[in-house]
């Protein structure tokens, strides 16, 4: 199973789900199609099982932190280690957490996040919500900074500097009366951090369960 999910990991990471196929995959490992159904029943399986192989790399990597004593601060290291692995493979946000029957390191992730709001004065409704919260901005942040760049920047034709500064440009140009937040905001879009404008909306999550757990 190991080297199934290993080389499954590999074509994913390659080229997306299109490229899982069986028939690559036994390829990849010199056997029969018929030989990967000794391991998993369908695709769908094999993704669930590949996204929860990641994952395991992840938890061990969480599991290594050292305890602090503030517990939100432990949230937003495990979060920020769970968005850095979303990034560099977007594909494992449309599987996280899908079939937790199969996905033990997915789940066991989420335990671990959920753990420390029982540090925390908060309600089981509030835990729930919190966690869901954090996972929710988490995924969705990392997948939409995964998604595919445009070819022109993929092929070094135009970097990301210059792309930016096309929007920016026709942002620039539309009417202050009818867009006066767009041109509030267009020099800090313009030289943004992707990462670092996900950490600051992390830690807009972050106070708002601080504040309602009185920490």
């Amino acid at each position: 199973m190991e080297a199934v999910l290993t080389e499954a990991v590999a074509l994913l990471d390659e080229a997306g789900e299109p490229a899982l196929t069986f028939r690559a995959l036994a390829s990849r490992l010199g056997g029969g199609v018929a030989s990967i159904y000794w391991y998993v029943s369908s695709k769908d399986e094999l993704l669930d099982r590949a996204t929860d192989h990641v994952l395991g790399a992840v938890l061990s990597a969480i599991e290594e932190q050292p305890v602090g004593e503030d517990p939100i601060d432990d949230l937003r290291t495990m979060a920020v280690l769970l968005f850095d692995a979303i990034v560099d493979r977007p594909w494992l946000a449309a599987y996280f957490m899908r079939n937790t029957d199969v996905q033990g390191n997915a789940l066991r992730l989420y335990e671990k996040l959920g753990q420390q709001t029982l540090r925390l004065d908060l309600t089981a409704r509030q835990r729930f919500h919190a966690v869901s919260a954090i996972v929710g901005f988490v995924v969705g942040t990392a997948a939409d900074l995964g998604q595919q760049r445009p070819q022109e920047v993929l092929d070094g034709s135009v970097d990301r500097e210059e792309f930016l500064s096309r929007y920016t440009a026709t942002w620039r140009a539309l009417d202050s009366e009818e867009f006066p937040f767009v041109h509030e905001i267009v020099d800090e879009f313009e030289g943004h951090d992707d990462a670092d404008q996900f950490r600051a909306g992390l830690d807009l999550t972050l106070s708002g369960l601080r504040l309602q757990a009185g920490a």
